[in-house]
């Protein structure tokens, strides 16, 4: 499930921002220390230019041995030809990376700002935030978020009641970002910062990684900094930018193909699309209709008599691609057709795995780390999937579970906080499997009840979910995987490469492959 920014939903954009990919939320006060790390007291980057005109090189494009995206026929299709096609789509994210470039550098600048105040104090930078931050900010009321959502309204699809707790999220995300300004402005006052560049560029090359572009008490910020911190937003840009271009490039083979297939049977386009594809596409039914109407409902406003000829416009359009799409592969069959269009490939990244949950081989050479949220339905579908598919590799394979509630799932950090309690007691795979068994019952009377079906000790486990005692671990996680990139679960890595396909023959396939490629150095 991905995660549902408020943000996005009004239209507005927080002036710090952190190296995530566009549809990440900024969340509660789990996520302060990118918060802090990304306030600024510099002086404002120059206006940007709209954002459908790029302006700078993104260095977020992947490699590619020629311009050549495909051959048909012997005729070539450049990237440029798809470009074209698809430009205003692509422009806006890659430029997203141009403006996170720019303010990365002053992340990375307060990041060493608060490490260095957090060693002069001697204390760990959560703690840091927590004192200096956290117990400054108010909590919003209702009332507080009943206003926001009034003077936002026209903005806002969804009632108040649903909302509030997003409402309340984003307000003292707000709030504490002031603060947290504030903070970060009387830091650099007293530890000694030099910038030397204007503006932070992509690396041309490897060696370019080493280019400082500012120092802090002396400690050199290089571009390698930056780009490492900027991984994963450029690999969801390259992820995104791949797909419009397949799209792109699949309309323009099949435009090429049918083209040809005219001129071979002496007739124009339109006559064959009418001959081939029209009888294909059959009529969709008003009982069908009506069933796409209520499986959708909450999302649309108007009554089925309202909607009823968009929704049947909608499904005979999505009826004609699906026959044009099936006369594409029939004539594909008999083409001679190259395609070099590649999926780009994710980044390593390195997350910790240390004092997590985890299951199978302890020293295996193939670790799955799965970012999961209690009250997502998607993860409750993927989790025993992922058990399986790791019981049948045994010691190859090493599963680890780590929490990442979204800020739209009210219950989901409380009972991310649950099952720590139950790991304390050692139950903790048994407890999780109840709570995916019981996604909408997940109140704190409910976490409680399932502990006793388990047996564990009430009196410890009630005491260390009241406290909040083991919150610093799912919020630990919370900023491990905003680091990188996180912006939905589940979020499957296996030896720190992202997989989007999550099926068990898939899951299977990316672990062979991992045990083909050997352990990680």
């Amino acid at each position: 499930m991905r995660r549902i920014s408020l943000l996005v939903a009004i239209g507005v954009m927080v002036t710090a921002v952190t190296a995530r990919p566009s549809g990440a939320a900024s969340g509660g006060t789990h996520n302060l220390n990118s918060r802090v790390v990304g306030s600024t007291q510099s002086v404002p980057a120059p206006q940007s230019k709209p954002a459908d005109k790029k302006e700078a090189d993104c260095g977020c494009e992947v490699k590619t041995p020629s311009n050549v995206l495909a051959v048909v026929n012997g005729v070539n299709i450049e990237i440029k030809d798809v470009d074209a096609m698809v430009k205003d789509r692509i422009d806006p994210l890659q430029n997203q990376v141009i403006e996170a470039r720019k303010n990365q550098l002053e992340i990375e600048i307060n990041a060493r700002l608060l490490g260095a105040e957090a060693a002069r104090l001697g204390i760990t930078t959560e703690a840091l935030i927590e004192r200096e931050v956290a117990q400054k900010v108010k909590q919003p009321t209702e009332a507080d978020a009943q206003a926001f959502y009034d003077q936002n309204k026209s903005r806002i699809q969804g009632d108040f009641k649903d909302l509030k707790s997003q409402v309340i999220s984003y307000l003292r995300s707000q709030w504490q970002e002031e603060e947290a300004k504030k903070f970060a402005a009387r830091i650099r006052a007293r530890i000694s910062v030099k910038v030397l560049v204007a503006s932070a560029t992509p690396p041309e090359t490897e060696v370019d990684r080493a280019r400082v572009f500012a120092t802090v008490n002396g400690k050199n910020i290089t571009s390698g900094d930056v780009e490492d911190s900027l991984r994963p937003l450029i690999f969801s840009v390259q992820e995104q930018v791949y797909a419009f271009r397949k799209q792109a490039l699949d309309m323009k083979i099949n435009d090429m193909l049918l083209e040809a297939e005219a001129k071979k049977r002496n007739m124009t386009p339109a006559a064959l699309f009418d001959s081939e594809i029209r009888p294909r596409v059959r009529t969709v039914t008003e009982e069908e209709a009506r069933k796409l109407y209520e499986d959708n409902k909450s999302r649309v406003q108007g009554t089925y008599e309202e909607l009823r000829p968009q929704v049947i416009q909608y499904m005979q359009n999505q009826a004609q691609e699906k026959a044009a799409e099936e006369y594409a592969l029939q004539l594909r069959k008999g083409a001679s057709l190259q395609i070099f269009l590649k999926m780009p490939e994710s980044p390593v990244f390195d997350i910790a795995i240390d004092d997590r949950p985890w299951k199978g081989g302890a020293n295996a050479s193939v670790t799955v780390v799965e970012f999961t949220d209690f009250e997502c339905p998607s993860c409750g579908a993927t989790q025993p999937v992922l058990e399986e598919v790791a019981k049948e590799f045994g010691d190859k394979v090493k599963l680890v579970v780590r929490n990442f509630p979204l800020d739209q799932h009210v219950h989901a950090f409380k009972a991310a906080e649950a099952t720590e309690a139950a790991r304390e007691q050692g139950k903790y795979w048994e407890y999780a499997a109840l709570l995916f068994a019981n996604q909408k019952a997940l109140e704190v009377a409910k976490l409680k009840e399932y502990a006793s079906r388990l047996g564990l000790d009430r009196t410890r486990f009630d005491a260390a979910l009241d406290s909040g005692r083991f919150s610093v671990k799912v919020k630990r996680d919370l900023a491990d995987g905003n680091k990188i990139g996180i912006d939905s679960t589940p979020t499957v890595f296996i030896n720190g490469k992202r997989t989007r396909d999550k099926s068990k023959e898939a899951l299977k396939a990316a672990i062979e492959a991992a045990l083909k490629e050997g352990p990680r150095k």
